[in-house]
């Protein structure tokens, strides 16, 4: 028996007027997913508790299987966890954003232009941290380390640290002031003296002066959030029976797949955005397939569109998930005769109208290949999911009907 978790990360949305009321899932072409929907069990699940705020990290880890109110303990450990950073029970992790932030003269004044620095290129990214890492002149006690990581997406390693900061996602304020969402609290100090010397030390390097110059927005800032402790999650083979691995271009959801001792497979071309290799994303969950039996293969470009507030990326992003991935899939394991089942969903909405994420529930189907378990689905989609009446509470509950082991 094969599992195969398929999560588009914040696929589902609202109705939208330029899309005649329709949500970008229901407005792209998705035959396989569905024919999934028309064959397997669909309705809506609750992937965060309402206590949480709906976060990729807390929704992942309930779609993994493990309860966010028992498990989670920050976002950036996970990030650290993939990128090799080691960490210790007294160390705090923090996401490090490069950012583009309007030119004001002082920090408070300055708006959040773009929470991903244009997507910058890792190689770019790399040059500009490095000379933060060098030029950062830091008085106090506080040992830190910053660790280059992927594109706009960094991590800050206090070591022997407090915890209780009060950090915004920047994705979160786009397009806004910054002024109320800086650093407040434990290690705000530390943060805000790092930002202020970022901006100076990135304006005019020669990487942001280029970018400028093609016409790409600038990492000018270094932006501070998602605190956390080292993680203890239980072996997901353990948990579940079953021995697997995650597929994703994400730092964060390879890093909980480590935590969950599961194997993190790096495909070639794999950016986390809409030009990622969805081709290549199936034929490693194929391969790994013959080796173990559980896959959780995870693509990040719908939201980062949403994010964007780009409705046609977010529909490309969609087709390509079924177009690219899921027929691949299912074409193939049908021809190798085997029992398997395929859960679908999104972690989180990204809605396009706010272009950052919800705790509503979200649309799930969970298709087995031997049986036509199909409850009245007319389509994949927000609205039709809905209309089956299948409501599952617990996010985290969902793993245990995929593989049922217990």
């Amino acid at each position: 028996m094969k599992y195969i978790v398929l999560l588009g990360d914040g696929m589902a949305d609202w109705p939208l007027e330029e899309l005649g009321g329709k949500t970008p899932i229901q407005a792209a072409e998705t035959p396989n997913m569905n024919f999934l929907a028309q064959n397997g069990m669909a309705g809506m699940v609750k992937t965060v508790p309402d206590a949480m705020h709906p976060a990729s990290d807390i929704a992942n880890l309930s779609v993994m299987g493990y309860d966010p109110m028992v498990y989670y303990t920050g976002r950036s450990p996970l990030e650290a966890v993939s990128m090799g950073v080691d960490m210790g029970p007294r160390d705090v992790a923090y996401r490090c954003n490069l950012v583009t932030l309007s030119e004001a003269g002082e920090l408070s004044k300055a708006d959040i232009v773009d929470y991903s620095a244009g997507e910058i290129s890792t190689e770019e990214a790399h040059e500009l941290i490095e000379s933060c890492i060098n030029g950062f002149d830091i008085s106090g006690d506080a040992k830190w380390e910053l660790h280059k990581g992927a594109s706009y997406r960094h991590c800050l390693m206090i070591r022997d640290g407090k915890t209780g900061s009060i950090c915004t996602p920047p994705h979160d304020i786009s397009g806004r002031n910054v002024k109320d969402y800086l650093p407040q609290g434990e290690n705000s100090v530390l943060f805000l003296s790092m930002m202020e010397q970022s901006e100076k030390i990135l304006k005019n390097h020669p990487v942001n002066i280029k970018r400028i110059e093609n016409g790409l927005n600038p990492g000018n800032c270094c932006w501070f959030w998602g605190e956390g402790t080292k993680p203890d999650l239980a072996p997901f083979s353990s948990k579940f029976g079953v021995e697997g691995g995650v597929i994703s271009a994400v730092d964060l959801i390879k890093g909980l797949g480590i935590c969950a001792k599961l194997e993190s497979i790096n495909v070639h071309g794999a950016t986390g955005t809409l030009d990622t290799n969805y081709a290549g994303k199936a034929e490693a969950a194929l391969k790994l397939l013959e080796i173990v039996d559980f896959v959780y293969l995870h693509v990040e470009a719908p939201d980062e569109c949403g994010h964007h507030k780009d409705v046609k990326g977010k529909i490309e992003a969609i087709e390509a998930i079924d177009r690219e991935i899921l027929a691949t899939l299912l074409k193939e394991l049908d021809a190798k005769g085997e029992k398997y089942s395929i859960l679908l969903m999104p972690d989180h909405p990204t809605p396009i109208a706010i272009g950052t994420h919800t705790n509503e529930p979200v649309p799930f189907v969970l298709f087995r290949s031997w049986e036509n378990s199909g409850n009245n689905a007319a389509a994949y989609s927000e609205a039709d999911c809905a209309a089956t009446g299948v409501f599952v509470q617990k996010g985290h509950e969902m793993m245990d009907m995929l593989i049922d082991y217990k």
